[in-house]
């Protein structure tokens, strides 16, 4: 028989660790698949060689950033798979640039005029975006192009996170644990963009996903007798890039999903972990839930549970 759910009474002076307890007690709704899903990841990455973080960018802009870089650097995962946006707004910040607390409400085409991007409910001044990244995009390739030519994606962010000094960013973080950060829609922003500049005015390097798609093919097909663990917050590229090279493998063993996206479209972020079983991405007998929620709120509880 089931255990029966538990009246759950709070107290001062309480942990993160006893908040874990009443979500076990209460159970219903999304406490139950909160407590499920710090189980399966804390028996997942213990238990796998292959550990993999996916989010999408929009989460960098947020105090979240250091929390990601904090789950990085403590070697919890080795793989991450992200969006374009993440390494604009970790190099941006990390070179100085303000995000600031705005809100939602706020009058766009005011901002406009002031000079501010609006993301959410932060806002971003012009000037600590687009130029900081230019900037930071000119030396990164002026430090690369002595070493080599051709590099593949994930090799010029390690040589990226080589170059920053800011302790929050989550290339940095990546450089220093030897986590590999793969960005397959990397020309989708500031970064790519850039990166275009330097090549169209004759300062360029060669850049080649296919070393990329090398580098996680030597990760994901000989590891068959491997186990494969994922914490995927969000959906769209990064998500799909983490479970379709899941399936070379035969699936993920452990797979939890963070988002706020709903299935009835049929879209790929809002896919739950049991539709990929159909497509060989998670395997049948995965351990495997879904969390519905905003991640500024969930994830700051999923990674203190982790991080010990």
């Amino acid at each position: 028989m089931p255990e029966p759910v538990r009246d759950v009474r709070v107290r001062k002076g309480a942990t993160i660790d006893d908040l874990v307890e009443w979500y076990r007690g209460i159970h219903g709704f999304m406490a139950g698949h909160l407590v499920e899903a710090i189980d399966i990841l804390r028996e997942g990455l213990s238990e796998s060689r292959i550990r993999i973080l996916t989010f999408t960018a929009n989460l960098v802009a947020t105090g979240l950033r250091g929390i990601l870089a904090q789950l990085v650097e403590n070697g919890l995962f080795n793989v991450i798979i992200t969006t374009a946006g993440t390494l604009d707004h970790d190099i941006a910040r990390a070179m100085g640039g303000r995000y600031l607390k705005g809100y939602f409400e706020a009058d766009d085409t005011l901002l406009l005029r002031e000079g501010k991007h609006r993301l959410g409910n932060i806002f971003i001044p012009i000037e600590d975006y687009g130029p900081k990244v230019e900037e930071f995009v000119r030396r990164l390739v002026s430090e690369a192009r002595r070493k080599k030519e051709a590099w593949g994606v994930y090799e010029l962010l390690d040589l990226a996170g080589s170059l920053i000094d800011d302790p929050n960013s989550i290339l940095r973080a990546a450089h220093s644990s030897g986590a590999k950060i793969f960005v397959p829609g990397w020309p989708d922003g500031a970064f790519g963009t850039s990166l275009f500049m330097e090549h169209q005015a004759g300062r360029g390097i060669k850049v080649d996903y296919f070393i990329d798609m090398k580098m996680l093919s030597d990760i994901f097909f000989p590891s068959q007798e491997d186990n494969a663990a994922a914490l995927i917050i969000g959906g769209g590229i990064s998500k799909h890039h983490a479970i379709w090279w899941s399936q070379f493998r035969g699936g993920l063993d452990y797979a939890v999903y963070l988002t706020t996206a709903v299935e009835y479209d049929g879209s790929l972020s809002g896919a739950r972990p049991r539709e990929a079983v159909s497509w060989g991405k998670l395997k049948p007998s995965a351990r495997k839930t879904v969390v519905y929620g905003d991640a500024t709120l969930i994830l700051p509880i999923i990674a203190y549970a982790l991080i010990k």
